[in-house]
């Protein structure tokens, strides 16, 4: 089992910038590759970012591309999300994602989940 706890999530201007976190426990960090994904209201929980399990390649929804960046460091067992240029549209709950193996796009391919944190963009 791999234990997921976001934080970072908050309230902020559109143009503005967050980060958000991602604390993992339980296995192996290293050995999972790590995406974030997000939820707005009455919406399906769509895409963001994934990131390799080494952290050497990244992949990008299109939506994202350019203003937000994931990271991770597996010495402190945490997935980063960087997220700049904030627009009212990013509003979401955003969660982060645990797969052994390589990373995916789709929503089926993690095994773990975190609780999520609110995002909120106000224009």
């Amino acid at each position: 089992q791999v234990q997921l706890v976001e934080s970072g999530g908050g309230l902020v201007q559109a143009g503005g910038s967050l980060r958000l976190s991602c604390a993992a426990s339980g296995r192996t960090f290293s050995n999972y590759a790590m995406g974030w994904f997000r939820q707005a209201p009455g919406k399906e929980r769509v895409f963001v970012a994934a990131i390799s399990r080494s952290g050497d390649r990244t992949y990008y929804a299109d939506s994202v591309k350019g203003r937000f960046t994931i990271s991770r460091d597996n010495a402190k067992n945490t997935v980063y999300l960087q997220m700049n240029s904030l627009k009212p549209e990013d509003t979401a709950v955003y969660y982060c994602a645990g797969r052994p193996g390589g990373w995916a796009v789709a929503y089926s391919s993690y095994d773990y989940w975190g609780q999520g944190t609110q995002v909120t963009v106000s224009s």
